[in-house]
C-alpha cells in the first residue's frame, strides 16, 4: 500500500506492506534526512499535536496502527551534528517479544466507558409523514438515525453540553489515519527544558517554543458528568442534621459510582449511595478542611468492596443562613445577580478535580478530565434547601495548575495573577481574554487581566432524584463520623443495639427457626449502612478479608428479600467475634434487685445501677415506717399528720 510522509524535508510517497512493521517507514524517511536526531522521530495523524515518538511503537505494523492506502502521516524530528547511520536507527526499533506499551493502553477505564464504547449513540427518528416518500422499510435524510453530537437535537431538548463521550465521536475522525488518541489534556505551564535547547530553562530563558499560547476563555462544549442523582433523600436529610442542630456549616464526600443517563446522547450520571464526612471545622459562614484527606485511602477501598463497586464522585457542601425574620426559611444567596459558585470555591473544585482525573484511552497520557461533581446546598428563591450542582472547565484546571489565578473579595470575580520571574515562585502569565456581547449584541474581545467573571469557568449540571429509590445501603441513622459532641460513635453502642435486635442468636438461614425471617430483616437493615461499615472497618474488630465479606454483604440489592442474604457475614470470625463482646457485654440484671420483681421491655435501657438506687431508697423508707413525721421540703416543718399539705405553708407535701 502507498503511506504519504509530510516532514520538513518535504513530500514523500513509500510502498510498504500492510504487514510492514513501523521499522520500516522509519528507515525508508531516514533516507530523506541528513542529520537526524535518531530518538527524536515522531510520528501523527496531524500538523501539530498528537505525536509519538517511533521508538514508543516498537513491534506494531501499519495495520494495526490503523493505516490504510493514501493516508497522510506527519513526522517531525530534531538535528544533531553529527549523523547516524540508517542501520542503527532500524536496530533501535526491531520489535522485541517485550514491546513496551503506550500509556493509554495501559489503563483500565470505568465501566460506563466501557460500555459506551461498544454503543453506536446514533440518536433513532421516526418516519416524516411530509417528506418521506419511501416504503416503511426504506430510509432517508428526513427518517436517518442522528448523530449523538447532532446540534439541532441538543437545541430542541435544551441540552447545553454534549456528553464526553458524544465529543469523543465527534472530534474523532471517521476514516482515521492512525489509532492515536484525540485528545489532548491542556497545559498552560512554560515547558522546562524548552523543546529547542536553545537557552536556559525558566526563568531564566523563555521562548515561543517553550511558553505557552495566549488564551481564550470559552464555555466548554462538553461535560464529563451530566446528571447528579442522589440514590435516596435521607442521605441529604442526615447531612443536614448536623447544619440545623449547630448552625455551622458542613463538608462531605460523595460516595457512589457512575451510569449511562438516557436524557442526554450517550450521557453519565453520578450516582450517590451516602455522603461521608471528614474531619472539619464547622463556622457560620464557611469551613475549615484539611487536605490531604487522611483517612482517603482507607474509604476509598471499603467503597471497592461493595456489590457494586463505589468510589467517590464529587463533594457536597452547606451555604445556608436562616432569614432574621423567619428562621425556617434561608437567605436566597445564590442567585444571577450575585454568583452561583464563588471564586475560591471554583478554584478548591479545579484543585480537586485535577487531583481525581478520569481514566481514559483516548488521551496521549491515560488521564483526561475529572468526573468529581460540585454539590452545593443552599437556598432557593422561596427560602426551601435545595442542590445545586457544577463542574469547572479544563481551561480552569490548566489555570490553577499553572498557578495563574486566585480568588478575589468578589466572590463572582476571578482574579489573575502577576507574572512573576523570581527562582523560587516563577509563574509566567500569558494573555488572558474572554468574550462578550455588548449592548448592540456584538460580540467583543477583553483582556481578562486584572479579573474576569468566574461563570467563564463553570459548567452546569444537572441533578435529581429517582422516582423508585432503591438505594444498596436501607439504612442511615447510625451516628455520623466527626461530629464531635453531636454525634459519638462507639463499639459499645454497636453492641447495644445488637443485642436489642438478638442479634447474637440469630443463626445461619439454613437453622433459623419459622417465624424469625422479620428478625433477620430488621438486623439487616441495621447493617446495611455506610457509617456503620465505615466505623467498623477502622474499629480493628474486622479482617480486610471479613470487612470486603461485610461490604458485600450489606450492599446486595436482594439483601431484605434473600433469608440467606446474612449467612456469608454470619460465619466470618470478625462477625462471630463481635458477638463474643456483644454477649458478654449484655447487663445482667437480677429480679431480687428490680422494683416489683420483674423487667419489662421498657427497663432494657435502664443501667443497673438506678434499680439499685431504688431498691435501697425503698429499703430505707421500710425501716422508718414507724414514724409519723414527714418534713415539708419547702419549709422544712416536721408535719405529725397524714394530712397531704404543709401545716405551716399550706403547700403539697
Amino acid at each position: 500500500m502507498l503511506i504519504r510522509v509530510r516532514s520538513k524535508d518535504g513530500n514523500f510517497r513509500f510502498e510498504l506492506q500492510p504487514t510492514a512493521d513501523i521499522s520500516e517507514l522509519l528507515a525508508k524517511i531516514l533516507e530523506t534526512t541528513t542529520d537526524a536526531d535518531l530518538l527524536s522521530f515522531t510520528i501523527s495523524n496531524q500538523p501539530r499535536g498528537n505525536e509519538v515518538k517511533f521508538s514508543e511503537l516498537k513491534g506494531r505494523t501499519l495495520k494495526n496502527l490503523g493505516l490504510n492506502h493514501g493516508d497522510l502521516v506527519f513526522v517531525g524530528y530534531q538535528s544533531q551534528p553529527s549523523s547516524s547511520v540508517a542501520g542503527d536507527i532500524v536496530s533501535r526499533t526491531v520489535p522485541t517479544t517485550d514491546a513496551t506499551k503506550r500509556p493509554w493502553e495501559l489503563v483500565t477505564e470505568d465501566p460506563v466507558d466501557t460500555y459506551w464504547r461498544g454503543q453506536t449513540g446514533m440518536l433513532p427518528r421516526g418516519r416524516d409523514a411530509q417528506f418521506c416518500k419511501h416504503g416503511p422499510k426504506g430510509m432517508c435524510d428526513y427518517c436517518m438515525p442522528l448523530e449523538p453530537y447532532d446540534a439541532v437535537y441538543h437545541k430542541e431538548n435544551n441540552i447545553k453540553h454534549l456528553s464526553y463521550h458524544a465529543y469523543l465521536r465527534k472530534i474523532t475522525p471517521k476514516t482515521s489515519a492512525s489509532s492515536l488518541p484525540p485528545l489532548t489534556p491542556l497545559s498552560y505551564k512554560v515547558q522546562i527544558p524548552c523543546p529547542t535547547g536553545g537557552h536556559a530553562p525558566w526563568p531564566a530563558g523563555i521562548c515561543t517554543a517553550c511558553q505557552p499560547s495566549a488564551i481564550t476563555l470559552a464555555s466548554q462544549p462538553f461535560r464529563m458528568v451530566d446528571h447528579l442523582e442522589i440514590a435516596s433523600t435521607d442521605i441529604i436529610e442526615r447531612f443536614l442534621q448536623a447544619w440545623r442542630s449547630t448552625g455551622l456549616q458542613r463538608f462531605g464526600w460523595l460516595i457512589g459510582r457512575y451510569e449511562p443517563y438516557d436524557k442526554v446522547p450517550m450521557g453519565v450520571k453520578a450516582v450517590v449511595e451516602a455522603i461521608h464526612e471528614p474531619p472539619q471545622e464547622g463556622e457560620l459562614d464557611g469551613l475549615t478542611l484539611g487536605l490531604p484527606w487522611e483517612d482517603e485511602a482507607r474509604v476509598r477501598e471499603l467503597a471497592k468492596f461493595a456489590s457494586t463497586p463505589l468510589t467517590i464522585v464529587g463533594y457536597i457542601f452547606t451555604d445556608l443562613d436562616p432569614t432574621p425574620e423567619d428562621r425556617s426559611k434561608n437567605v436566597y444567596k445564590r442567585h444571577p445577580g450575585s454568583f452561583y459558585l464563588s471564586s475560591l470555591e471554583a478554584i478548591f473544585a479545579a484543585t480537586v478535580q485535577k487531583a481525581n482525573p478520569t481514566v481514559s484511552l483516548s488521551s496521549p497520557t491515560g488521564q483526561f478530565a475529572s468526573r468529581l461533581v460540585t454539590a452545593v446546598l443552599t437556598a432557593t428563591e422561596d427560602g426551601h434547601v435545595d442542590v445545586a450542582a457544577y463542574q469547572v472547565s479544563e481551561q480552569a484546571v490548566a489555570m490553577v495548575e499553572a498557578d495563574m489565578i486566585e480568588a478575589s473579595v468578589d466572590p463572582g470575580i476571578v482574579r489573575v495573577k502577576e507574572e512573576d520571574r523570581s527562582q523560587e515562585t516563577a509563574r509566567y502569565v500569558p494573555d488572558v481574554f474572554f468574550t462578550y456581547k455588548n449592548e448592540y449584541g456584538l460580540e467583543v474581545k477583553k483582556s481578562a487581566k486584572p479579573c474576569f467573571p468566574v461563570e467563564y469557568l463553570m459548567l452546569n449540571v444537572t441533578h435529581g432524584f429517582p422516582q423508585n429509590p432503591s438505594p444498596i445501603f436501607k439504612s442511615s441513622q447510625f451516628k455520623i463520623e466527626n461530629r464531635p459532641g453531636l454525634e459519638d460513635q462507639s463499639v459499645e453502642n454497636v453492641m447495644t443495639t445488637l443485642q436489642s435486635l438478638d442479634a447474637p442468636n440469630i443463626p445461619e438461614s439454613r437453622f433459623a427457626k419459622p417465624g424469625e425471617f422479620q428478625k433477620r430483616k430488621e438486623l439487616a437493615t441495621y447493617l446495611s449502612d455506610w457509617h456503620l461499615v465505615a466505623f467498623l472497618g477502622s474499629s480493628q474488630l474486622f479482617s480486610p478479608e471479613d470487612m470486603k465479606v461485610f461490604v458485600q454483604t450489606v450492599s446486595r440489592a436482594d439483601l431484605l428479600e434473600e433469608p440467606s442474604a446474612l449467612d456469608s457475614l454470619l460465619v466470618t470470625d470478625g462477625w462471630q467475634t463481635l458477638m463474643t463482646f456483644t454477649r458478654e457485654s449484655a447487663p445482667v440484671r437480677p429480679s431480687s434487685s428490680v422494683p416489683g420483681g420483674s423487667i419489662s421491655h421498657m427497663d432494657e435501657d435502664i443501667p443497673q445501677e438506678v434499680f439499685d438506687q431504688i431498691a435501697a431508697e425503698e429499703a430505707s423508707r421500710g425501716d422508718a415506717g414507724g414514724s409519723s413525721l414527714r418534713v415539708c421540703p419547702h419549709c422544712t416543718f416536721a408535719n405529725e399528720h397524714s394530712r397531704p399539705d404543709c401545716d405551716v405553708c399550706g403547700l403539697p407535701l
